[in-house]
């Protein structure tokens, strides 16, 4: 069996598709207490913490 090349528009709609389900894979809403929840001692933490007391120093 021969390979066949696509037409413009199914090459079109095979990327388009790949990058969406791409983009929902990534939108996933984290839940708490879930594995993939934020740890308390990462980078993002030590910020958000940084600048909760800078703004209360104001």
């Amino acid at each position: 069996m021969g390979v066949t090349r696509l037409k413009r528009k199914d090459r079109k709609n095979k990327t388009t598709s790949r990058l969406e389900v791409q983009f929902l894979k990534l939108a996933t809403n984290l839940e708490l207490g879930s594995r993939s929840a934020e740890p308390k001692n990462s980078q993002i933490a030590k910020n958000n913490a940084a600048l909760l007391k800078a703004a209360a120093a104001k």
